[in-house]
């Protein structure tokens, strides 16, 4: 049995070996918290070390902490698998089974916004599929109200955008 943080190192990223697209601090906390295996604090520790030690890297989009696992991260779970027990790899197996798709449209759906050189703000959503993106649209807005506000609705309305852009261009102007 490994040490409790090397073990919370090993769930972590045998957690983002069996999925093929980033997890969020949320998504992995949710998990391990759940199962009660460590506190939030000895969590967060072992994640910030991974990411220090590159074996994780970290994205932030609009204060969401989205982790992807690296080469090295890989390699390393590779040599250090069997420290994992089986029933906690058959947890977290089980886990990613039951709820992939829920977390991956978590992370499939992202809208932020940043202030543009012209002073207005620009609204970046994005909708992305397994091997890249679906939809990727930026918007210039005049402030940072409508931003906000269309980053929080993108996540509701992105497939009636995606269905609308789709097909009004895919059909032909009508003719004057």
């Amino acid at each position: 049995m490994a040490e409790p943080l090397t073990l919370y190192k090993l769930i972590i990223l045998y957690m983002l070996k069996k999925v093929d697209f980033p997890l969020t601090n949320a998504q992995i906390s949710e998990f391990v918290l759940d199962q009660e295996y460590t506190t939030y604090f000895t969590l967060q520790q072992a994640i910030s070390e991974l990411v220090e030690a590159g074996l994780i890297r970290m994205e932030t989009i609009r204060n969401t902490s989205q982790y992807y696992l690296t080469e090295d991260g890989d390699m390393t779970l590779g040599y250090f698998t069997q420290k994992i027990s089986a029933p906690i790899r058959e947890d977290i197996d089980r886990y990613i089974q039951e709820n992939k798709m829920a977390l991956r449209n978590e992370v499939a759906i992202v809208a932020d916004y940043y202030k543009n050189t012209a002073g207005e703000y620009s609204v970046h959503c994005e909708v992305k599929e397994k091997k890249g993106d679906l939809l990727d649209l930026t918007i210039s807005v005049p402030d940072k109200e409508q931003a906000i506000a269309m980053c929080n609705h993108w996540g509701k309305r992105c497939q009636e955008i995606y269905e609308y852009v789709m097909g009004t261009l895919l059909t032909e102007p009508k003719s004057e």
